[in-house]
């Protein structure tokens, strides 16, 4: 299941839940309460999960 990131439109609070995409439910703002939320686009993280290293020294500072 995706994490989705949503935004309340009363306090700009941001909070994320895993949902399913076509997921209608309505969200409440853990901060003030309001229904009024919105999905924002955020970005994301996809990786392979293997633990090979492309650096020549296989310490890359990057991983």
């Amino acid at each position: 299941m995706p994490l989705f990131e949503y935004e309340c439109n009363k306090c700009g609070h941001k909070t994320e839940f895993l949902e399913k995409s076509d997921n209608k439910k309505k969200h409440v703002c853990e901060k003030c309460g309001s229904s009024d939320m919105q999905k924002v686009f955020s970005t994301f993280f996809a990786g392979s999960g293997s633990k090979s290293s492309s650096c020549p020294t296989g310490t890359c500072p990057l991983n």
